[in-house]
């Protein structure tokens, strides 16, 4: 192997990195980011390691963010080759996270190698921000990072997040934002009684009928230029002892928001209790926000981003907040633009995970293309 980025990509993949275990992988780019001058921030809390690496103290400060967890690869058997030994074959990178994200974060170090060794006396400042938590919990990871930059009064001015987000081809896609996302553990009180009964009891799931319908109807904002309309969806319903001639004493649905910036978090609990109220049932409710939308529309980033991206494929992206959460939610909170680009995601999660050979130095290049638009002030500009 000759190329750089694809010689780091298959280092970081034959490090075990099962979430939240980091298995050696931010110790392998540290080594390389000492030797451009970056200052070191090892951040462990509880079993995540978690890196905080900048170089230079001035404006502006361009950030990549990215994990080096990665999710189990399943059955061992079913894999075509070891996924934790990278295999190079019919134009493809096999391997756990060889998508999702292990050659986004070489293609950041490598960027930025190509970057300072161009411009080693370049203004504003670089920064990489990675954790072992952003495939599990999700707790002691990037959100943990965040908060201790926040409370030192360190922003943030552009970050991109190295999560796979093209469909079908390099460039196509760029996610300049995420739905939020808000989950309900609904229980629904009945009296419990023998079906022959019924007058003896209260059918916790006839009462929520009603309910539940009115739910899933309700029009809960139009969403707007980037987002979709939030819906409420059910992803678990239970209720019964598992026999025929009992009626249950309680219904239970966990449902979840995927909601977004047209919606607050207060409007949509707000809303549901009203509705639960409105149908007078006897009910207990837990809440569990899991992260707030975030959006950066058109500006600097994002022009950025296109402009990097046509450069290197000749393709216009699309923009889209669509998918899951990703760790760009905690670190909206002190980075007012905040876009998500990588590689193809057809494959992340699944067995066999792949990446095409040929989107490997592009991919780096437009990191690069990206340092140099947001750092390097053009003639023009002056």
């Amino acid at each position: 192997m000759s190329e750089p980025t694809l010689e780091l990509a298959c280092a970081l993949i034959e490090r075990r990195s099962l979430t939240p275990d980091d298995a050696g992988c931010q110790d392998l780019l540290i080594a390389r980011l000492e030797k451009l001058g970056f200052s070191i921030e090892r951040l462990r809390f509880g079993s995540v390691d978690n890196l905080w690496a900048r170089r230079n103290q001035t404006a502006p400060l361009v950030c990549f963010a990215g994990h080096t967890d990665v999710v189990p690869p399943g059955p061992r058997d079913k894999w075509t080759s070891d996924p934790f030994t990278p295999d190079i074959r019919e134009g493809l990178l096999f391997g756990r996270g060889a998508a999702d994200m292990k050659t986004s974060l070489a293609a950041f170090v490598t960027a930025i190698e190509a970057f300072v060794a161009a411009h080693p006396d370049h203004p504003g400042s670089i920064a990489l921000l990675l954790t072992s938590d952003e495939e599990g919990r999700a707790v002691d990871g990037t959100a943990r990072v965040v908060e201790r930059l926040k409370a030192k009064g360190d922003g943030i001015d552009y970050c991109i997040v190295g999560e796979p987000t093209c469909a079908t081809r390099l460039g196509d896609t760029v996610k300049n934002g995420r739905r939020g996302s808000l989950s309900g553990a609904l229980t629904i009180k009945g009296v419990q009684g023998h079906i022959a009964y019924p007058h003896l009891a209260r059918n916790p799931v006839h009462l929520a009928a009603p309910a539940i319908s009115e739910l899933a109807a309700t029009h809960w904002d139009a969403g707007n230029e980037y987002f979709p309309p939030t819906t409420w969806q059910i992803s678990n319903i239970h209720g019964g002892t598992g026999a025929t001639n009992v009626i249950p004493g309680e219904l239970t649905i966990l449902f979840n928001f995927r909601f977004s910036t047209a919606v607050t978090v207060e409007a949509l609990q707000g809303r549901v209790q009203e509705i639960l109220d409105r149908h007078r049932l006897e009910y207990d409710l837990q809440w569990e926000l899991s992260g707030r939308p975030y959006l950066t529309p058109r500006g600097q980033l994002v022009d950025a981003a296109m402009e990097a991206i046509r450069t290197v494929t000749g393709i216009t992206p699309a923009l889209s907040t669509s998918g899951g959460t990703s760790d760009g939610r905690f670190i909206a909170d002190i980075c007012p633009e905040v876009l998500e680009f990588g590689p193809v995601n057809a494959t992340i999660h699944k067995l066999n995970e792949h990446m095409a050979m040929s989107d490997i130095e592009p991919l780096k290049a437009i990191y690069q293309g990206l340092l140099t638009s947001l750092l390097l002030p053009r003639a023009t500009d002056r």
